[in-house]
């Protein structure tokens, strides 16, 4: 899920830097840092939906 997140980050960062889009706080370069933090959250495991039931 948060893999998913991050690739429309990249996505709407790109768009901001092709069309120099830049809101008051909201820049690519924000965007970025935070697809960068969705992929590490990503890569550390958090957000997986793997949960292993075991029935006895």
């Amino acid at each position: 899920m948060t893999a998913l997140i991050a690739a429309v980050l990249f996505g709407i960062a790109l768009i901001f830097q092709l069309f120099s889009i830049s809101l008051s706080v909201i820049t690519a370069q924000v965007l970025i840092t935070a697809g960068l933090l969705c992929v590490a959250l990503y890569l550390a495991g958090v957000g997986s939906a793997r949960r292993s039931y075991r029935r006895r």
